[in-house]
């Protein structure tokens, strides 16, 4: 846990939000009485399967070197969701060869940059996409599209930690480990990859979509943090807050609320979409202490238990 994680929980009060829950001693089934603690947040997205390029029917995007090399691409995607509530693809972005920094050294998305808040300047490489073809290619991540991709709902459960945040971690959840990583489409839609190589019998080649709300807290410190690989964009109030595009391993970026200019008690939306497109590993951490609740899902092409 990082030492700054530390610090901006401890401060932060966490109430009931959508999920599971046990009572304590400050509960109603508790000696004392009062609110349920959270233990558990349950959010419901949308994954999406693939066939890589080179495959029948095969995406462009999927299993696609970046023309500057694997690694991270940032300012591909329009800093504001599309009136759809997808994100957009504009192109003409940067490998990002450092990233942007906070003033305690953490990562931080380009458009939250803030010299007087003492944050450092990340080092930009060239020009690339970062493997996105098009727009068009683009715009099937996200979305059904018939002979394409095939999707259903995909639920992540997020434990609370003891300083209070809430962590849904494929190093540490069970069926995550099974099959060792983040692949949560395993064997199911359209099968799994291709065999190449060395690479394990995974379904590699996914996305997933998740819209969740939250009621800004002005004292409560509040945090979303990701680690993982590949391609990972969150909006928050339609505002692009976390840009890890691009091909590569396990990289991290944190948004700290206090920096958008949100108004105390009002209930804002946070939209998170994350694309594996390469062998061989699938990593995916979320932590937060948001009081996160699952908005409306689209209709998926599949019904899965």
């Amino acid at each position: 846990m990082r030492p700054y994680w530390k610090t901006l929980i401890c401060t932060a009060t966490l109430g009931m939000t959508a999920g599971a829950s046990t009572p304590d001693a400050g509960s109603p089934g508790g000696p004392e009485g009062g609110t349920e603690e959270q233990t558990l947040l349950v959010l419901t997205g949308v994954v999406r399967d693939f066939e890589e390029r080179g495959a029948e029917g095969g995406h462009p995007d999927f299993e696609r070197q970046p023309d500057s090399g694997f690694g991270q691409y940032a300012m591909n995607i329009n800093q504001q969701l599309g009136e759809d509530n997808k994100p957009v693809f504009d192109g003409g972005g940067r490998k990002l060869r450092q990233q942007f920094e906070n003033s305690n050294g953490e990562p931080i998305c380009w458009t939250i940059y803030d010299e007087q808040r003492g944050d450092r300047m990340g080092l930009l490489g060239g020009r690339d996409s970062g493997g996105i073809t098009s727009r068009e290619s683009f715009d099937m991540w996200f979305n059904d599209v018939l002979g394409t991709n095939m999707s259903r709902t995909l639920e992540l459960e997020l434990e609370r930690q003891p300083d209070g945040s809430f962590v849904f971690d494929s190093d540490e959840s069970d069926w995550c480990r099974e099959v060792g990583g983040f692949f949560p489409i395993e064997n199911q839609l359209l099968g799994n990859s291709m065999p190449h190589g060395n690479a394990p019998d995974r379904n590699f080649h996914f996305t997933f979509e998740l819209h969740t709300e939250f009621t800004y807290e002005e004292s409560g410190a509040q945090v979303f943090t990701f680690r993982g690989d590949d391609d990972v964009w969150v909006f928050i109030d339609g505002r692009l807050v976390i840009d890890v595009g691009g091909v590569h391993g396990a990289i991290e970026q944190s948004i700290e609320l206090d920096r958008l200019d949100l108004e105390d008690g009002e209930v804002y939306q946070l939209s998170f979409f994350f694309a594996e497109r390469h062998r061989t590993e699938s990593n995916f951490r979320i932590q937060t202490n948001l009081k996160l609740e699952t908005v409306s899902l689209p209709t998926v092409t599949a019904a899965y238990d």
